[in-house]
């Protein structure tokens, strides 16, 4: 890329370093950035200057905000009886997308792992503890990942919260819409088995 300019080159380098994207992409990036007006290319440097300058972590549930409060916990419309905790705020993005849940959310920002040396006191699990003691929540649904991570985080949260008086659910887990059983690993296919229901409930 030697017969490029210095600063092509220098925004070639900076693109290719963002997650997913290849010295190619990159370099379709920087002609796409060259080729747009001024304008677009103002507002992209200033919308990334704001990001860095004014995102932060809500106050309550710790998801990511331009304000203190973010807006699904200043939605008086939103129950606070139900709270979801979940990994990181691309998982309550995920969960939003589906249309399926008006409660409110909790986001650990990470998962225990010994083996990295995260416990207990490196995510958000203290705060949660509290929010509960607070006794207005009545229901915690634990919706972390079904990896071994996730179920040993969802298992220390269930056992914390045992001596509080409140429903503990975990999000089900199993075979996909369309998903053919063949292809499906074995963790999932236990977990879908043990969690089958009856579609004839009037027989025992």
């Amino acid at each position: 890329m030697t017969h490029y300019p210095s600063s092509i080159l220098k925004l070639i380098k900076n693109l290719s370093r963002l997650p997913g994207v290849g010295e190619k992409t990159a370099e379709r990036l920087a002609m796409h950035i060259l080729r747009a007006s001024t304008k677009e290319t103002e507002e992209l440097s200033q919308s990334i200057k704001a990001v860095k300058e004014k995102i932060r972590l809500c106050s309550r549930c710790f998801a990511l905000s331009d304000s203190d409060v973010c807006n699904i916990c200043s939605d008086h419309n939103r129950s606070s009886a139900i709270l979801c905790v979940v990994e990181q705020p691309a998982d309550m993005v995920a969960i939003e997308k589906s249309g399926s849940y008006t409660g409110m959310y909790h986001i650990l920002q990470g998962v225990l792992s010994p083996m990295d040396g995260i416990g207990p006191e490196n995510i958000r699990i203290r705060e949660l503890i509290s929010k509960v003691a607070e006794g207005k929540v009545k229901e915690v649904v634990l919706a972390t990942s079904t990896n071994v991570e996730g179920e040993a985080t969802a298992a220390y949260i269930s056992e914390r919260l045992e001596s509080y008086q409140i429903k503990i659910t975990r999000i089900a887990s199993g075979v996909p819409m369309g998903g053919d059983l063949k292809y499906v690993d074995m963790v999932t296919l236990k977990r879908a088995m043990e969690g089958r229901h009856a579609i004839n409930p009037n027989i025992s």
